[in-house]
């Protein structure tokens, strides 16, 4: 979007996410990425002529649905965002931008797929936003959102960690950027459930990952790691999900 102005606040956060120095940071960010690449390319829908990614952030999705799709369109309220990404519409023709808030855009022949990833948290509304997510989605198309545990051990000690007081704290630790979360709707498991099936959406596949350990991702390094994964392994053989960071659904839209 040429001539518009980025915050370079924000890029420089997307950026760092997926290229962290701290070892626990960047696995939290790409396990998520890398999960919802293959569920992207897993997907069976009659249909590949158009996809929606709503809230791209960084763009790390964009290139896998510009393979598969004819035409994707990315939408972000956040201005600043789009702006950072605009190098992807030079490498993808079938690329365009939208630059709106979500619950005022219309879509009259709606999408064969939806991307929403870490964008539901950050609205005031999440039933009315998925109402939206329904509304942009054709019958038999298919949507995946992934969003927040609320009472993740991540989303816990965050809610200290990134506090004004001590978020100067952090970025010394971290010697990266690091910003509030601005999470202001973390959504259960079963709250999502109702919202989906409200919204005419059947979810055929649920993943819970990404454990933090508070200290220990901090100062343990690659070992912290290999300790987060098997910790997490353990409890997921035992159904404890709550702790983990990361909800992801794979949902198909009822009707034909």
């Amino acid at each position: 979007m040429p001539g518009m102005k980025i915050d370079h606040q924000l890029s420089d956060l997307q950026k760092t996410l997926y290229s962290s120095t701290n070892p626990t940071r960047r696995w939290l960010h790409t396990s998520r990425r890398d999960l919802i690449v293959r569920l992207i390319k897993n997907i069976r829908i009659c249909d590949n002529q158009c996809a929606l990614e709503v809230g791209p952030g960084s763009g790390v999705y964009l290139p896998t649905l510009c393979s598969i799709f004819k035409s994707v369109t990315a939408l972000d309220v956040e201005l600043s965002y789009l702006a950072a990404i605009d190098f992807l519409r030079q490498e993808h023709e079938n690329l365009s931008f939208v630059a709106n808030d979500l619950v005022k855009t219309k879509w009259p022949k709606g999408f064969d797929f939806v991307l929403c990833s870490e964008v539901i948290e950050h609205v005031k509304n999440p039933e009315k936003f998925a109402k939206s997510l329904s509304e942009a989605t054709k019958p038999g198309g298919v949507l995946i959102l992934s969003t927040p545990q609320p009472f993740s051990l991540m989303e816990l000690t965050c809610r200290i960690g990134l506090s004004r007081p001590v978020i100067n704290l952090v970025r010394r630790v971290y010697k990266e950027p690091v910003l509030p979360m601005g999470h202001v709707s973390l959504v259960s498991k079963s709250r999502i459930l109702r919202i989906l099936a409200a919204n005419r959406f059947e979810v055929i596949e649920s993943y819970t990952l990404g454990l933090y350990v508070p200290f220990l991702a901090e100062f343990g390094g690659e070992k912290a790691v290999s300790i987060a994964k098997w910790i997490e392994s353990a409890l997921s053989k035992l159904r404890v999900t709550w702790p983990m960071w990361t909800q992801v659904y794979v949902a198909v839209k009822e009707g034909s």
